[in-house]
């Protein structure tokens, strides 16, 4: 009887730490599944591909210029410039918060492996546009057991940008005068485009607004990494620009009318006689030109318009030694071109027939 009841004793042991075991081994697989589920998770989170994209773009999206371009992969100098084709003189004044815009709704779309490149495409709204990037990202070393990335291709473009009629322009509401970017390409052909480095994404609106000039502005959305974009502005003299032109084209004529002579010197109106004159002729302004100004280049011209000079004369006819009074009117075209200088004043040239 005694032994019997050891064997039973025993199997009671036994039973209990076979089921320890086993539920000691489901714990660990447990453990095992969640401490790799957390690592993944961590990795997607913290130090994927995906989430250094994501670092970056939230950097644009909070407005840190400085810190977006210190993220590894994203400067570049003229030789990677020239060799992805793109000019090596293009300026950085852009790459600055003050001419950032709003960047939200950020969104991965994917993410894909080829070798050793790896491609982030996100989805965006830049200011009131919808957009969709791609970028490319390999690997940077190891930060202890966690890879680093960086960009395989510079997420930043080139706007090859063109204003005509102004030599001041915002960016973004960032003031910036081209001839201070690249004063010896302006002073050779200020309608040489003027390259300029971009954050991608970002939308870059473009518009001119002074005394002289204005215009609703061009919005540009740089959604290519390493992309040139040609851009052109276009714009249009102010009221307050034409009212100046017009009053100086006005003075100027009315200098024109106190010369006593036929053809006063460097107008654009005179009058012919084949007899000879009893005295000074005098001459009056009798119908100023209305003034409109058009684009020319960098420029501005002075569109044809017809005004009127009268003029009052005695004439000797040689014939007979008569007198005869002219008291007409004499039409003429007024045109001339408008330049603006350095020193933001403008150069007025009148010409005509």
């Amino acid at each position: 009887m005694e032994a019997e009841a050891d064997v039973q004793v025993q199997q009671r042991r036994r039973t209990p730490l076979w089921l320890d075991l086993t539920l000691f081994g489901v714990i660990g697989a447990v453990l095992v599944s969640a401490l790799y589920a957390g690592a993944v998770a961590l990795y997607r989170e913290f130090y994927s591909p995906t989430a250094f994209v994501e670092r970056y773009l939230s950097l644009l999206a909070d407005g840190d210029a400085a810190r977006a371009l210190a993220v590894p992969g994203v400067t570049v100098d003229s030789a990677d410039l020239d060799a992805a084709g793109l000019p090596a003189n293009a300026s950085d004044a852009l790459l600055r918060s003050a001419a950032l815009s709003t960047l939200t709704d950020v969104e991965i779309v994917s993410e894909s492996t080829d070798g050793d490149i790896t491609t982030v495409t996100v989805s965006y709204r830049a200011g009131a546009y919808l957009g969709t990037s791609s970028f490319d990202v390999t690997g940077n070393g190891w930060i202890g057991v966690a890879p680093a990335w960086q960009f395989a291709q510079s997420p930043l473009a080139v706007i090859d940008l063109v204003v005509k009629g102004s030599t001041d322009f915002d960016v973004n509401g960032f003031a910036i005068d081209k001839r201070q970017i690249d004063p010896e390409g302006v002073a050779d052909d200020p309608l040489t485009a003027l390259p300029m480095l971009v954050f991608s994404p970002g939308l870059y609106s473009v518009s001119v607004d002074n005394a002289i000039a204005r215009t609703p502005g061009v919005a540009v959305l740089s959604d290519s990494p390493f992309t040139e974009v040609p851009v052109q502005v276009q714009a249009q003299p102010t009221d307050e620009f034409v009212a100046l032109v017009q009053s100086r084209v006005s003075e100027f004529l009315d200098e024109c009318a106190t010369q006593q002579v036929l053809q006063p010197t460097g107008c654009p109106f005179g009058y012919v006689v084949q007899d000879r004159i009893v005295s000074p002729p005098q001459w009056t302004i009798s119908s100023q030109p209305v003034v409109s100004l058009a684009p020319d280049g960098d420029a501005w011209r002075i569109a044809p318009t017809v005004a009127a000079a009268r003029i009052r004369v005695d004439i000797v006819s040689l014939f007979d030694g008569s007198v005869r009074p002219v008291d007409e009117d004499v039409t003429f075209e007024v045109s001339g071109t408008v330049t603006v200088l350095p020193d933001g004043s403008a150069s007025i040239v009148v010409s005509g027939t």
